[in-house]
């Protein structure tokens, strides 16, 4: 084999971790991390920072790298006339919110690849997003900018110190909350539906056009808002987002899973990377649709969104890696796409008719004028069976089949790249989903697979009491950010619910009081993102709108609310509450940014069960009870399972102390409203009890 040729340029980033910005370690640009080497070089020369953000899976990141920081002409530009800087947004959430507010500030709109230009100080005067190396039409070149950036620094300062007196301005006001505080009541529930209704795509499913996001928290809201006032429209908008979804092209039919987003209003192209946050909240919207619906075909999403995972986005460790890019051979989507003629050669003619003809595969094709198309299921199989006269039980089998050779065959290709670095607060997302999985459907391999995660990030990612941001080529880096030690709390409750291990709710409590101790504001109000460890930047956000990924403030009040049920401890109430009171102005006006909290308030609102099951773990009569529980969609509770030799628990979990079995029978304990019911052995009577207002 002959060796590979040496790269004709290496930078600074050769000695990071991030696979992103490993990815511009050899291009010609004099590239940074951030940090202080960087700022100091800047403050010396008096030179504007030219700060550019993305990821691994980002497609026009790719693009611009491409045509701009691997172009020497472009480059040498860039090292004249500015201290270049690159940022990988998942390691560093903070740099990017702050950066991402500023260029949605100047220029309506955000996006990645951010390209921001600042002061040797850190303050923005000047942004965008992707800038192409030549003029396009109305879109200057990246060269132009890179002039008319430095000649405006150096003879229009006055210019840019008001820019930047305005946009800080603004910036600090952006996470003010809207209207004040505000009392807790129902009709913030209320207010909140109406409006996510009025954006309802009635048609596609889904909330406004294209392109089109898998709104997860705020179709998990509308399931909660639907269980707690019956309305039919809420879970009819649930179902047909997520009927249309599992059909459309954002799901991957033959790997499971889903990718970013739709670029139609129809979700049929995708923008191809997947993501571990997305599939994590997907799993498990999907899973409490299962339980409030009972349709097949959501548990089937579940299952096969959860097993991708554990093919594709698990380390060995127990981590779960960060996402999969859309391009494979510098093509975005190749991987995933398919042609009438390689479906054939691999089906032979008629059973090729009938796949194509499920997965909508035409010789047109519907992936951007290729000729290729990105599989769909338009037609149910009961209705393509009845269209051919088939029974649905031999369409299926012929499916079936042929689905196992397609994705035998798929995993022959070039697969995308994949950053393998493992983040807390995703990996405390997805956690959640194989706990609750693990609980509702009854499967000890995703049980399994929870605990190892939970071992790895708790043993490797947490260390003298700090949870870390990131891990990669075994180096933990940035101290975590407030929805990291939420989302894990988060996770860690879910595993503590499905095992009845009390180390996981000893974790959850823990990492909940170092949040609490870190992040919070002494003037009271949301928590901040950063902590007492992070560096001071130009300012220091409060993570409160729901984006891509759900506000680290929205799941910490869900967290509390548990912890209060959990231990007696009004303290982690009052806390959850103050966050809602000082959100409650935001919460009806901008429901969509406030999924999470929504759930978290209607959770906050209800009158909750407190469930006590005490038994041996493994035990017929103990799962039986267990399996009560979880056989329809309970929102409005929290549940501990105690063993009976498990003298510990009670100590820890007041909810659970001097819980004892019936008769030596497994036995469960149901309390609400500070009244608790007699305890009772079997699950007739515990389901009798559930369903009692």
């Amino acid at each position: 084999m002959s060796a590979q040729p040496s790269p004709q340029f290496v930078n600074r980033l050769i000695s990071e971790t991030s696979p992103y910005l490993l990815q511009h370690a050899h291009n010609p640009v004099d590239w940074y991390p951030w940090g202080e080497e960087a700022l100091s070089r800047a403050r010396a020369e008096d030179k504007p920072i030219l700060l550019s953000i993305g990821y691994s899976a980002c497609h026009w990141c790719h693009v611009m790298e491409h045509e701009c920081f691997e172009n020497p002409e472009i480059a040498a530009l860039m090292n004249e006339l500015f201290i270049n800087i690159k940022v990988d947004r998942e390691e560093r959430p903070d740099l990017d919110t702050i950066y991402m507010n500023a260029v949605q500030i100047m220029t309506g709109r955000g996006g990645w690849p951010l390209t921001m230009f600042l002061t040797p100080s850190g303050e923005p005067f000047y942004g965008g997003t992707y800038f192409p190396p030549e003029d396009r039409g109305r879109m200057p070149g990246f060269p132009r900018i890179l002039r008319s950036v430095a000649d405006a620094y150096r003879q229009r300062r006055e210019e840019v110190t008001q820019s930047i007196a305005d946009i800080t301005a603004e910036l600090r006001r952006m996470h003010e909350p809207l209207g004040g505080a505000g009392d807790l009541s129902p009709q913030l529930l209320n207010d909140a539906y109406r409006r996510l209704a009025t954006r309802f795509d009635h048609v596609h499913g889904g909330f406004g056009g294209a392109p089109k996001f898998p709104n997860s928290m705020a179709l998990s809201f509308l399931l909660r808002y639907w269980r707690t006032t019956g309305e039919l429209h809420a879970i009819e908008m649930v179902e047909l987002s997520l009927d249309k979804m599992a059909s459309g092209g954002i799901y991957d039919h033959l790997g499971g899973g889903f990718h970013r987003y739709s670029t139609d209003d129809h979700w049929l192209v995708p923008h191809f990377e997947k993501m571990l946050y997305d599939n994590a909240l997907l799993a498990r919207t999907y899973l409490e649709a299962w339980q409030a619906t009972g349709k097949p075909r959501y548990r089937q999403v579940v299952e096969e969104t959860l097993d991708y995972v554990i093919r594709e986005m698990t380390a060995p460790d127990g981590g779960f890696y960060a996402t999969q890019d859309a391009d494979s051979e510098g093509e975005e989507g190749k991987f995933f796409v398919w042609t009438p003629a390689e479906i054939s050669t691999l089906l032979g003619k008629e059973d090729a008719a009938l796949v194509c003809r499920y997965f909508d595969v035409t010789d047109e094709g519907n992936f951007e004028g290729t000729g290729r198309t990105v599989l769909s299921t338009p037609l149910s199989i009961e209705a393509l069976a009845r269209l051919k006269n088939l029974p649905p039980e031999a369409l299926e089998a012929v499916l079936a089949r042929a689905k196992a050779i397609l994705f035998e065959a798929r995993e022959r290709r070039v697969k995308p790249g994949r950053d393998d670095k493992r983040l807390a607060a995703w990996n405390g997302l997805m956690l959640y989903a194989f706990a609750r999985a693990a609980a509702v459907l009854g499967r000890d391999d995703y049980r399994a697979v929870a605990e190892r995660n939970a071992a790895f990030v708790l043993g490797t990612m947490r260390r003298d009491g700090i949870l870390y941001r990131s891990h990669k080529d075994g180096q933990n880096k940035f101290p975590g950010y407030q929805e990291d030690y939420a989302c894990y709390a988060e996770g860690l409750l879910a595993l503590y619910e499905a095992t009845g291990c009390v180390t996981y709710f000893r974790a959850a409590r823990e990492l909940t009081d170092a949040l609490l101790a870190q992040f919070d504001d002494p003037q009271g109000g949301a928590l901040f993102f950063t902590g007492d460890r992070h560096e001071q930047l130009i300012t220091r956000v409060k993570d409160v709108f729901d984006n891509a990924t759900p506000s680290g403030n929205s799941v910490a009040v869900e967290v509390m609310l548990r912890l209060a049920v959990l231990t007696g401890e009004r303290r982690y109430r009052e806390r959850a509450e103050n966050i809602l009171r000082t959100l409650s102005g935001s919460l009806s006006k901008m429901p969509s940014g406030f999924g999470q909290l929504l759930g978290a308030l209607d959770f906050y609102l209800a009158s909750t069960k407190e469930i006590v099951i005490v038994g041996p773990p493994a035990a017929p009569a103990t799962l039986a009870l267990r399996q009560v529980i979880e056989e329809t969609f309970r929102p409005h509770r929290v549940l501990a399972l105690v063993a009976p030799d498990d003298a510990e628990h009670g100590r820890e979990v007041a909810l659970a102390a001097q819980r004892v079995m019936q008769d030596g029978q497994p036995t469960a304990y149901v309390c609400q409203n500070f009244t608790c019911q007699s305890p009772v052995t079997s699950p007739e009577a515990l389901r009798s009890q559930l369903t009692e207002a």
